[in-house]
This record gives C-alpha cells, structure tokens and sequence, in this order.
C-alpha cells in the first residue's frame, strides 16, 4: 500500500497483519474512493472510523484535509497506524483513539465532514455505524461505505442519501450525502 497523491505522495504505508483482522482497500478501490470526492477534502474534517492501518484519513490528509480523526478497536491497528502518520508527516493533524465505534460516536462532539466506514465484513456492524455515524456529521457531510455487493444499504440514512454506488468485483462502495432540503 502506498499514499497515490498529495503532500506524501509515493510513501509507503505499513499493514497490519493478518487478513482476518484487517482487509487493506486496494488500490483500485482507494482511487475510485478519491475520484468520486477529490472535491470535496481542502480544509475538511475527517473520520476513519475502524481505521485499520489508516490508509483512507492518511490519503485524504495528504490530499488536503485539515484533520482526520482514527478509531479502531485493535491495539495494533492503532499502533499501525500512528506509525504510518509518523512515516508521511501527519501525525500532527491527526488524533488516534483505540474504541469501538458505538462508545466513540455516541461520546463525541466532534462533527465531521468526510467519514470512511469499512468495518469486519463478518461482523454485520455497517448499518449501525452507518446511522450512528449520520448524528456526528456536518452539513456538508459525505460518508462513504466499503463492503460486499450481496450488503444492502438503505437509499436513506439521518438526513443521508445515497449519491453513488459502484462495484469493483467483491467489493462495492456506498457514497451518502447530506440532503438538501428544498427551499419554497
């Protein structure tokens, strides 16, 4: 895994080990990621919610977000990543908590601009993060899914709605924007 652009462009990113804990986004997925919200990260608060090895907040800080916040359940994932933020020279923009996400996002707050959800597949936690994650989010909010194809999301979500869906073999992305509501 690699940084594909931006302040820390070309550096490598450490993993975390073993694919039962941790499924790195590849690089097609990541790009596809970026392309669909390249616009939308100058200045911009973020959340990597299970954080794994911090690819996603380390990509958009490098790209221009002001902040990114990391949480993940797994001391090692934590560890992974605060050395990935060291190695690209982020650390200083970002905050790395160790918590599961019902603690983290009914504790803080915080608001966010851009959140990542890419939870264990097998644990069936998207949905609920996905709702809880809705209630922290700013009004110009962007929240984007990564799971399997056969995963139904909802179309709507606390003020959420679907702006893109897109597959890429066993994976597919959900991108939610806030809704805006129309003005009489």
């Amino acid at each position: 895994m690699r940084v594909i652009t931006g302040t820390a462009k070309g550096r490598n990113l450490a993993t975390v080990s073993g694919t039962e804990v941790v499924r790195p986004t590849s690089q097609k997925v990541k790009e596809a990621i970026f392309s669909a919200i390249q616009f939308d990260l100058e200045g911009r608060r973020v959340l990597d919610l299970f954080a794994g090895s911090g690819q996603l907040g380390i990509e958009a800080l490098s790209r221009g977000a002001a902040s990114a916040v990391f949480v993940d359940t797994s001391r090692e994932s934590i560890e992974v990543t605060k050395a990935n933020l060291t190695a690209t020279n982020l650390l200083g923009q970002a905050v790395v908590l160790r918590s599961d996400y019902k603690s983290f996002l009914n504790s803080t707050s915080d608001t966010f601009d851009i959140a990542f959800l890419d939870p264990p597949y097998s644990k069936g936690l998207l949905t609920d993060a996905l709702a809880l994650t809705a209630s922290v989010m700013s009004d110009y909010g962007i929240i984007v899914c990564e799971h399997p194809p056969e995963v139904v999301l909802p179309n709507k979500q606390g003020g959420f709605a679907v702006s893109r869906s897109y597959k890429y073999g066993k994976i597919a992305l959900t991108v939610y924007r806030k809704e805006v509501e129309a003005v009489e």
